[in-house]
């Protein structure tokens, strides 16, 4: 699940946030939500834990992504404080940190239905009608690098330190990673990342994809604003269809993916012509 800690705008704007937008219990979970127009930004917000997850983190963020404001198109993940995220906080196994003293084990089907709710978290990342943008700096270990690998586009800071620690922890990467870390860096790769849990610094991960922009740390908020402004000026039915056809391709055959072309261009030139 994770690594151990003890430590511009839109032509239209959008309804501003309103309090039925924003789930409850976020502050307890760690995060704050920010809507301005058509971006969302979700901060993990424990600094002096170095952001350290926990199950209500999890849960935090599967609310966050079910109640969404419809006119959201950009969503940003960040940390507050000197790092990303140091990974799942070990405390909620004994009880401690927020936790509910999970031991596992004794009911596989329960258990799968838990980690279940706790990938919701992620998953939501990839919604088609959403750019996710990770904006990282400083530590994104296990459950933090998967959080960064969730998201459609990482802009990271020089100081990003990413690390996959769970096999050093007797656990396996549960929360949707392993999936983009292997289509990103190819198998081979991500089982010496992973076996080893060694760190991977931002001039490697620019290099072998992790990344696709690297900034200075006093750069990445205007990095990510500028990200968020370019991405805003594509229409949002285009940017829709086409992350759909992005996000298919690599398992579609050339005619399966050729079909699906036609089928989202067929939906754009209704849209945009007329039927």
């Amino acid at each position: 699940m994770g690594d151990a800690t003890t430590a511009g705008r839109p032509e239209t704007a959008t309804a501003p946030e309103t309090a039925e937008s924003v789930p409850p219990g976020l502050d307890e979970a760690g995060l704050r939500l920010d809507v301005d127009g058509a971006v969302a930004t979700v901060t993990l917000n424990r600094p002096e834990r170095r952001n350290a997850m926990t199950f209500a983190t999890w849960r935090g963020l599967a609310a966050i992504g079910r109640s969404l404001p419809a006119g959201v198109r950009v969503v940003v993940l960040r940390g507050e404080g000197p790092s990303f995220s140091a990974g799942i906080d070990l405390g909620m196994f004994s009880g401690g940190a927020g936790g509910e003293g999970f031991t596992g084990g004794a009911d596989a089907e329960g258990t799968d239905r838990f980690i279940a709710g706790l990938q919701e978290g992620y998953t939501w990342l990839r919604r088609p009608d959403i750019v996710s943008v990770a904006a990282v700096h400083g530590h994104a270990i296990g459950a933090g690098f998967q959080l960064a690998l969730a998201c459609d586009i990482r802009v990271i800071a020089e100081d990003t330190r990413f690390c996959m620690k769970e096999p050093a922890l007797g656990l396996v990467p549960d929360l949707t990673g392993t999936k983009p870390l292997v289509e990103i860096v190819g198998v081979g790769r991500a089982l010496e990342l992973c076996l080893t849990a060694r760190t991977v610094l931002a001039d490697e991960a620019a290099r072998i994809g992790l990344a696709e922009t690297v900034v200075p740390r006093e750069g990445l908020d205007g990095a990510v604003r500028d990200l968020a402004d370019a991405l805003l000026a594509v229409n949002p039915g285009a940017a829709a269809a086409t992350k759909r056809l992005l996000w298919q391709a690599a398992e579609n055959t050339l005619d399966e993916q050729c079909a699906a072309e036609r089928r989202e261009q067929i939906g754009r030139l209704r849209e945009v012509f007329g039927s």
